[in-house]
């Protein structure tokens, strides 16, 4: 029942090469920043991302992406990050773009046992139709193109079938967890954090603090200790944000 590992180096020490990660958070905001740290020392490489977006050049899953640790992104919004844009055009890294809506739901459904759902969001597209560049070739071409969706009618509007998503490991932030891995989130953080918890084989969690099981109102918790397989307290969040505007 005690799930605590001393240090991050030490929780995703096991993440082998080729592994799908789910990776809480939204832009820079609650994301496992100590996780994806170990991960780059760790150096493991050919993996697989599920995330809303894909950091900064410099900062989250950036880092991993500067590495050439990542081969292939599930992602929604990536148009922060020019390292990502150079290596995706460049035939380094394969893409699958998705619907923001979507793509919560798909990783939701995948921890619920849902293996596929309807829903209408990009029917009638190429989210549905296909064709969309998932990675491209050294010349430019498209190496390898987004297939056909099954879709349906439903009350006179058509829908497309897109499947559940679930992951080897899942790397979550929180505020608060205790040593049973009950966890709870604060503000922008509960973005992607509580449904990738729930979709992966192992779920590793990071938080700002472990205090003593008792604790955490059992009403506020967010996370069940139920999906939560080891847990650390992280140091050093920078807490930064994507593009600052400045207005005149």
């Amino acid at each position: 029942m005690n799930k605590v590992f001393k240090t991050a180096r030490e929780a995703v020490a096991d993440i082998p090469a080729g592994a799908t990660i789910l990776a809480g958070g939204f832009g820079l905001c609650g994301i496992p920043e100590n996780s994806i740290r170990a991960l780059a020392e760790l150096g493991v490489k050919d993996l697989t991302f599920v995330s809303n977006n894909c950091g900064v050049d410099d900062f989250g899953l950036g880092i991993l992406l500067r590495n050439k640790q990542i081969k292939k992104m599930i992602s929604s919004y990536v148009g922060e990050n020019k390292e990502f844009e150079r290596q995706y055009l460049s035939g380094e890294l394969e893409v699958e773009l998705c619907p923001q809506g979507t793509l919560a739901e798909r990783v939701r459904a995948g921890g619920a046992g849902i293996p596929a759902f309807f829903t209408p969001t990009g029917a009638g597209t190429a989210v549905s139709d296909g064709g969309l560049p998932l990675k491209y070739a050294a010349d430019g071409s498209v190496a390898k193109a987004s297939t056909k969706k099954e879709t349906r009618e439903f009350g006179g509007r058509l829908h497309v079938l897109e499947p559940g998503i679930t992951g080897d490991y899942a790397i979550v932030k929180a505020w608060k967890g205790d040593r049973f891995g009950n966890l709870v989130y604060r503000h922008t953080a509960m973005n992607f954090n509580p449904m990738m918890a729930t979709a992966a084989k192992t779920t590793i969690a990071e938080v700002e603090e472990i205090v003593e099981v008792g604790e955490l109102d059992p009403d506020h918790i967010h996370t069940p200790g139920i999906f939560v397989h080891r847990i650390f307290e992280g140091a050093g969040f920078e807490k930064r944000i994507e593009r600052r505007t400045v207005s005149k």
